[in-house]
Parts: C-alpha cells; sequence; structure tokens
C-alpha cells in the first residue's frame, strides 16, 4: 500500500510538473515574450502599438477592413490607400512612415517602407524569409517556387529559370493571339447591332488570362488545362471564404486539391513517356520545365532534380502567379485608359505605327515604349501585391536597428509606391511619362518601385506576364477605343491581389 501511494504521489508530481511546463511556455508565449518583444523595440526608438493579449491588432485591423470593403464605392481618385491599408495608414501616420510596429496577434509586425531597408530586406533572403503573415490558407493556393527557402529554393530557381527565358516565351506567342482573339471576336458580337456598348471587361479579362495560362502551360492538353483552371478557381474561391471569415472548408478543399493533383500528374505522365520515345515539346511551359529537370537530374543523382510533387506544385503555381498579375495589370489598365483617353490614343497610334492591322509580333511588341510607360505607371498606383510578408528566425541587424527572432516585417509596397516624398507631389496621379526614361530614372537609383519584388527572388514570370499583357492591350487598342462607363464604381479591394470589387464597367467603340 505504502509503495502504490508513494508512485501516486510521485504520479501526481509529474503531472503538476507537466502542467506547470507548458503553462508557463503559454503564459511566456501570449503575454511575458510580446511584453519582452515591444520594450527591446521600444528601446530601440520604435514606435507602435500596445500589445493587446492574444489577439494583438488583430480584431482592429479586421474591422477597418471591413468597413472600408462594406463603404461602398469610392470617389474616382487614385489615392486608395487609406482604403486598401486603412489600419496600416492610420498607425504610419500616427507613428511615422518607417519602421513602425503593431502586433499580429502575440507577434510584432514592422512595417517597412524605406527604399534602403527594403533592398537590404530582398538582397539577403537567408536571414529575411518570405511569411504569409502566420496565413496556413494561403499555402493551399500556391506553394511551388515561392514556398521554398535556402538550398530548395536555388534548386527550384535553377531548374525552373529556362522555363521563362526570352527565347522560350518566343514559342508561346501565338498561344498568346489566339485566346486574345477569341476575346476581341467576343466583343464584337456584342457591338454587332450597334457600334458602342457598355461591357464590364474584368470577367473577360479573368477568362483571357485562365485561358492564356491553360494554352502556355499545358499546350496540346489545353482542354485538361481548363479544366484544372476551374478547379483552382474553385479552390481560390474558397481559401478567400476561409480568409475573411475564419471558416475552415476542410473536405471540399482537400477534394479538390486531390483531383487537381491527379489531372496534372496524368500529363506529367504522359509527358514523360513521350519524353522517352523521343517525342520532347519544349512548346509549352510543362514541356520546357521537365525537359531542365531531367537534364538537372542527369547531371547528378534524382536529388538534383524535382520529384514529381514538387513538379505539380510548380504546375499549380503557373495558373495562380501567371493569371492574377496580368489580369490585373490589363483591368486597372483600362480603367486608366478609360479615364485617360489622351494616353490611350498615344498607345493606339504607337501600336498602329508599329503594326497596323497586322498580328502583333514579338519584335513589334518589345518596341511599344508608350505601352511600357502606361504598364509601369499602372503598376506604380496599383501593384497586384500590395505587401510582401517576411519573417526573421533569430535576432537580426537591419539598418541601425536589431529585429527580435520571430518578428514579421511587411513591405509596404503600396505605401512607397504612393510615397510624395519619393514620387513627389503628383504621386497620387496618373502620369506614365514619369517612366519615358525608363525605371532607374524614374526612382533616381532607389529601389523604390518593385511591382515583382526585388533581389534573388524577383518574380521569375515578370517577362511572361509583360508580352501576354501588351499582346492582348495591343489588340484591344487595334480593334477598339473605349470610355470609364457612368455606371462604373471604383471599388479596389484585395483578394489575394488588388481587384476591382464591382467590376470594371466601360463603354466599347469599334473602330
Amino acid at each position: 500500500m505504502k509503495v502504490s501511494a508513494t508512485w501516486f504521489g510521485v504520479g501526481i508530481v509529474v503531472i503538476i510538473l507537466i502542467v506547470v511546463w507548458y503553462g508557463w511556455r503559454l503564459v511566456n508565449w501570449v503575454w511575458l515574450r510580446p511584453k519582452k518583444m515591444e520594450k527591446y523595440l521600444r528601446e530601440q526608438g520604435l514606435k507602435g502599438t500596445s500589445y493587446k493579449f492574444l489577439y494583438g491588432d488583430m480584431k482592429e485591423m479586421a474591422k477597418m477592413l471591413k468597413e472600408a470593403k462594406n463603404s461602398g464605392p469610392m470617389n474616382l481618385t487614385n489615392d486608395i490607400v487609406t482604403r486598401i491599408k486603412p489600419f496600416v495608414h492610420k498607425y504610419v501616420t500616427a507613428y511615422g512612415k518607417n519602421c513602425t510596429f503593431t502586433w499580429l496577434g502575440p507577434a510584432p509586425l514592422v512595417h517597412i517602407t524605406e527604399p534602403t531597408m527594403i533592398k537590404e530586406i530582398l538582397a539577403n533572403y537567408n536571414q529575411f524569409r518570405k511569411s504569409t503573415g502566420g496565413n496556413p490558407f494561403i499555402k493551399l493556393l500556391a506553394r511551388g517556387i515561392i514556398g521554398t527557402e535556402g538550398d530548395r529554393w536555388v534548386k527550384h530557381r535553377k531548374i525552373i529559370n529556362p522555363t521563362f527565358h526570352v527565347e522560350k516565351l518566343k514559342h508561346m506567342v501565338p498561344a498568346f493571339y489566339t485566346s486574345c482573339a477569341e476575346m476581341i471576336k467576343q466583343w464584337e458580337e456584342k457591338l454587332k447591332k450597334e457600334g458602342s456598348c457598355e461591357v464590364d471587361v474584368w470577367p473577360y479579362l479573368q477568362t483571357l488570362t485562365g485561358d492564356v495560362i491553360s494554352r502556355t502551360a499545358f499546350g496540346s492538353s489545353f482542354e485538361e488545362g481548363k479544366r484544372i483552371f476551374e478547379l483552382q478557381k474553385e479552390l481560390e474561391d474558397l481559401v478567400i471564404e476561409a480568409v475573411q471569415s475564419f471558416y475552415i472548408p476542410g473536405l471540399k478543399i482537400k477534394e479538390i486539391e486531390r483531383e487537381v493533383n491527379v489531372s496534372i500528374k496524368s500529363m506529367i505522365d504522359k509527358r514523360m513517356i513521350a519524353m522517352k520515345d523521343g517525342k520532347s515539346s519544349q512548346d509549352d511551359l510543362l514541356g520546357v520545365l521537365l525537359d531542365s529537370n531531367c537534364k538537372e537530374i542527369r547531371r547528378g543523382s534524382s536529388t538534383f532534380g524535382l520529384s514529381i510533387e514538387e513538379v505539380i506544385e510548380e504546375c499549380k503555381l503557373f495558373y495562380v502567379a501567371g493569371q492574377e498579375t496580368t489580369r490585373n495589370l490589363l483591368v486597372w489598365t483600362m480603367i486608366l485608359l478609360g479615364q485617360h483617353t489622351n494616353w490611350q490614343a498615344s498607345a493606339r497610334d504607337e501600336v498602329s505605327f508599329v503594326f497596323g492591322k497586322e498580328k502583333p509580333n514579338i519584335d513589334g511588341l518589345n518596341r511599344l515604349k508608350t505601352l511600357n510607360m502606361i504598364f509601369n505607371e499602372v503598376l506604380r498606383l496599383y501593384p497586384p501585391v500590395v505587401t510582401l510578408g517576411r519573417m526573421v528566425h533569430e535576432d537580426t541587424t537591419l539598418g541601425n536597428i536589431i529585429l527580435p527572432g520571430g518578428c514579421f516585417l511587411y513591405l509596404q509596397i503600396l505605401l512607397m509606391h504612393h510615397d510624395e516624398e519619393i514620387w513627389g507631389g503628383d504621386a497620387k496621379e496618373f502620369k506614365p511619362e514619369r517612366f519615358s526614361q525608363g525605371v532607374s530614372n524614374a526612382t533616381k537609383g532607389q529601389l523604390s518601385y518593385i511591382p515583382f519584388g526585388g533581389g534573388p527572388r524577383i518574380c521569375i514570370a515578370q517577362n511572361f506576364a509583360f508580352l501576354e499583357a501588351k499582346m492582348a492591350l495591343a489588340m484591344i487598342l487595334q480593334n477598339f477605343s473605349f470610355d470609364l462607363s457612368p455606371s462604373y464604381s471604383h471599388a479596389p479591394q484585395i483578394i489575394v491581389t488588388l481587384q476591382p470589387q464591382f467590376g470594371a464597367h466601360l463603354i466599347l467603340h469599334k473602330l
């Protein structure tokens, strides 16, 4: 009996110690450590909000975003920071535009808008790792190269680089043309009875870019590619719902993920068989990627290449990244050119001079200087991604401050692109001429313009996006003129990227 009582006592003590240990860790995570980090940041001269138990500033942040989204359309202006980033704008205005900190739950979130610091962060990608800001749902949409770090990222980048080489993109121009021609034909059908009509171009541009990525990624397997696009779109809608309402969709997401993976793997298997038979195709993204991967494997062991699962993830990333940037660039370009018809006329004159009514080709597309200026200015005012997330895993020096391990960083692209100290008093105005001498001259050599990120991890597909956008806009300008419709409601919002909440209603006129 005494022995049993002794062991019972030991058991109770062990349980108490375990409870105390985990209790201490919990208290440290939700209170002691955040307060210590707050004190550490303030001692270095940083200003920010006071830590609130567990939630930090997340409740206020969500409330302000919801209020902005539900406020209806805003005035027709490019001054969109207060709508898109109301919480950040409030505290950056109150505490200073650089290194203000707020709280993402129990973790400090430092907001960076200073070009020199942003350059240092983007250059040192091993110290400042990519982050989704604590949002696990975003990873469901796309992993691939954007979700890798360290040596794995180096391997992925090396293998994927050839996929988006300029020489390879030349083979994809016919696919760009075919998809654009189909959209133009649909618009012409709408204008058959009358010479002009109102069209919400946003859904058409979404279909266009999905169509383009289906053709360029999978070539002859275009119909299978379109089905994957539809599934990825459904997955995106579910993820957005989860992000906005804290709803966990569960089985439906798993079901879609499984179907997408099975479909892509089936196409990869067919390509691998064809490659063994000497029928390798390098006219689409999948063909180039598989060819590059096989060459890398032949240089060493299988560890030198990507696994089938990794290739599948890269294909899924083609869909998300390959269409989001281009469709957003095109829709805001059309909205702005619908307001600034003088720039629309200048762009049309340039397209007419280079191509006349002929089919646009890659050499001519590369000579469209006015379109370059317009696109650069659109990306400055309406960057697809308004914030880049990074984090530090250990105490790290940035400029003259030391960031504690576990600290999140938000590189505020939109705020920097609209900063009057950088761009001048006309920073909120649409002035493509500021890019007449190129990006370097417009930024005075600073890293103050980063619509595609920067440093070694700059977006690998930016040439693809620009080429597709040029083809689409050139063909639109050859066939139509357009004005902003009186029914257009200006309401930019973030849904993964910067999008028009109520569509893009324009009056199209057949030329």
